[in-house]
């Protein structure tokens, strides 16, 4: 009953890199409505992270076209 659905991911990691500080930075998709959001994960405990809507030169949500 339960093992038959087929359960979708709602957002995708679509760009991983690491930067000098540590920082893992990734490009996070919404595989529903194709928005991008950039997130940045702390390198240590005591570090914060955070995510962000990334946006066009006109300010509207940058979407990845072969999602949404």
């Amino acid at each position: 009953m339960f093992g038959n659905k087929k359960v979708e991911k709602r957002f995708t990691s679509t760009k991983l890199e690491g930067t000098d500080s540590g920082n893992l930075v990734s490009i996070i998709t919404d595989t529903k409505t194709g928005v991008q959001y950039l997130s940045i994960g702390g390198g240590g405990v005591s570090t914060g992270g955070g995510v962000t809507v990334l946006v066009d030169a006109d300010g509207k949500p940058l979407l990845n076209k072969d999602e949404g």
